[in-house]
């Protein structure tokens, strides 16, 4: 017996754990739900606790290039401090609401290419086993599809998305990093931007939009880059001319100029905070914001209702192998430490 406490300890033999999320995207600030299920090992063990911890896949820029790592941005304990007795199986159910600022990984069912996942972490005998690791799909709330959709109907395309580690000065981000969607500018717009990228940075009253385009230079002037942010309330979401109301940011952020004042606040904290008034700008941290390695496939426009321009295309096969790639890596790490279904 004690031989076999030694050998669980140390991941033979010991118990295995299987999460299995319910079926369907969530969204941001919504609830994930499902089941963690245990199987005794050899002999009988005290669960310590059971941690889900949200993870993702994330880019950093440095002065000699770019690397890619996992961040854990949530943790949740589900269960602990019981006896699981040898050969014992046990279903321990779930769930907890995300962060708002999650980002999202697909826009009416089409992937973005980004990857975050939800591990299972199991403490038992004093020793932590990082379980299996499951994708989790994210969908964008109301007030993201909206303004997703009205860049679609002024034209612009998707290119790709990705997660950057950083903070983005001057706002209320939560989370170690932020989403970037970039989006090929529409003919209106092509001889004046390069691209445009746009971050959601959301909270329970509001979200605030970050706009960042690359300018393209003039005959007299040099390129740079321009930013602006713009909040708006959930609530608006059926009382907005969202067409209108993104052309109109799109028309300040081609305004910008440098070394000038840009950016413009809504009335609207998207943490809840209180009102938010005036002209503000804000700077990306790590010097310089561009995108990493883009999907590769402009998306195609989409069926009538959705975000055209942004939905109807594919991500490219690339993009899926490496977030393929990101879960079967993580999990041949989890594999080392212990026994897994």
């Amino acid at each position: 017996m004690v031989f076999k406490r030694l050998l669980g300890s140390l991941g033979v033999g010991g118990p295995s754990v299987d999460t299995v999320l319910d079926p369907g995207a969530v969204t941001p600030g919504g609830t994930v739900s499902g089941q963690v299920r245990l199987r005794g090992g050899n002999a009988d063990f005290t669960v310590e606790h059971i941690t889900l911890e949200l993870v993702a896949h994330v880019e950093a820029e440095h002065h000699d290039g770019e690397s890619r790592g996992t961040v854990v941005f949530h943790q949740h304990v589900v269960g602990g401090h019981f006896r699981l007795a040898e050969g014992e199986e046990r279903t321990v159910p779930f769930a907890f609401a995300l962060p708002w600022e999650t980002p999202v990984t697909e826009l009416y069912g089409q992937s973005l290419g980004i990857a975050l996942g939800v591990r299972t972490e199991l403490g038992v005998a004093g020793a932590k086993d990082k379980g299996d690791l499951d994708p989790l799909a994210v969908r964008p709330l109301p007030v993201q599809e909206v303004v997703l959709e009205a860049l679609g109907q002024l034209g612009f395309g998707f290119k790709s998305a990705d997660l950057e580690l950083g903070h983005i000065g001057g706002t209320g981000q939560q989370l170690p990093f932020y989403q970037e969607i970039e989006l090929v500018p529409s003919p209106r717009y092509a001889h004046a931007f390069n691209e445009v990228e746009v971050t959601f940075l959301t909270g329970s009253a509001a979200m605030e939009v970050v706009l960042e385009a690359d300018k393209r230079g003039g005959l007299f002037s040099e390129g740079h880059d321009a930013l602006s942010h713009f909040v708006v309330t959930h609530q608006q979401v059926g009382h907005t001319d969202w067409n209108t109301e993104v052309d109109g940011w799109l028309q300040r952020l081609l305004a910008h100029h440098p070394g000038g004042a840009h950016g413009s606040y809504g009335h609207a904290d998207p943490y809840g905070h209180g009102d938010s008034h005036g002209h503000g700008d804000g700077h990306k941290h790590g010097g310089g914001h561009h995108s990493g390695p883009g999907v590769g496939t402009a998306v195609a426009a989409g069926a009538a209702g959705l975000a055209v321009g942004v939905v109807g295309g594919m991500v490219a096969a690339e993009v899926v192998d490496e977030i393929g790639d990101f879960f079967e890596d993580e999990d041949e790490d989890e594999d080392e430490g212990g026994d897994e279904d």
